[in-house]
């Protein structure tokens, strides 16, 4: 459930106002859409361009991952099978010009595509690790595998810098709020069934993803921000710290 609390404290340039500013949001924008277009079609210099040297992406199933090792481990998992794909629903910025920082927000869903067998197995080059058999449901390994997505609606947030000798935009950080998820049967009718104790082991808001993913071997990360609580309020406050020209921490596993 989204809070009904306000969680900006201050106000941006995000709609209207001069030319340089609307030509600057533009540009953030078209940072935020290169992920949904680039990323699933692999075209992968141009997925890298919209980011800076140092930049570092996090998702459920990779953990903080500097963006070129992100890469990779992409270029990897397309390679074994793992199919994945977004829907971008709508981007706006916040932008601070005399800092030379922004903020995009990307409204996407996520859909990943599994297919895995009634009792639960992976019928895919992707294997998962040893499962205690309390977590994966009996079934009949013998009936044809579930084909199913998992989509998840969630907003990516992208922390833009501008360099001041190019005057190029680029994103520094790419960390997401994941607000809900559910499983969609790719034959209108089955469905895979996950047990309790599977679901219990990851946030609201992307539980579904994170215990399909798991299934696929993946670590996930348990410490995303969803659609409230103490991380929604603390990826906020980041957010404005970043607009505000100073230095952020995102980085919250352990912690």
């Amino acid at each position: 459930m989204t809070s009904p609390q306000d969680p900006h404290t201050k106000i941006y340039s995000h709609n209207n106002g001069s030319v340089s500013e609307l030509l600057d949001r533009l540009a953030i924008s078209e940072l935020c859409k290169g992920w949904p277009v680039y990323r699933d079609a692999s075209e992968w210099k141009n997925y890298r361009s919209l980011f800076t040297e140092d930049a570092i992406v996090w998702t459920t199933w990779s953990g903080p991952q500097h963006v070129d090792d992100f890469i990779t481990i992409s270029k990897t998992g397309k390679s074994n099978g793992v199919f994945i794909m977004h829907r971008e629903c709508g981007t706006l910025v916040e932008l601070n010009s005399a800092a030379g920082r922004a903020i995009g927000k990307m409204k996407a869903t996520i859909t990943h595509r599994f297919k895995f067998t009634p009792s639960g197995r992976v019928t895919s080059a992707v294997t998962p690790p040893d499962s205690d058999s309390e977590d994966i449901p009996d079934g009949n390994t013998s009936e044809a595998p579930i084909e199913f997505d998992v989509d998840c609606d969630c907003r990516f947030i992208f922390f833009c810098i501008k360099s001041p000798t190019t005057g190029i935009w680029q994103t520094r950080y790419v960390k997401l709020f994941y607000e809900k998820d559910k499983v969609v049967p790719v034959d209108g009718r089955r469905a895979p069934v996950f047990t309790p104790s599977e679901l219990a082991r990851y946030p609201q808001g992307y539980r579904y993803l994170a215990a399909a993913q798991a299934r696929l071997g993946y670590e996930i990360d348990v410490h995303l921000p969803t659609a409230g609580g103490k991380l929604w309020e603390r990826m906020y406050t980041e957010m404005e710290k970043w607009l505000d020209g100073e230095e952020v921490d995102l980085f919250w596993e352990g912690k």
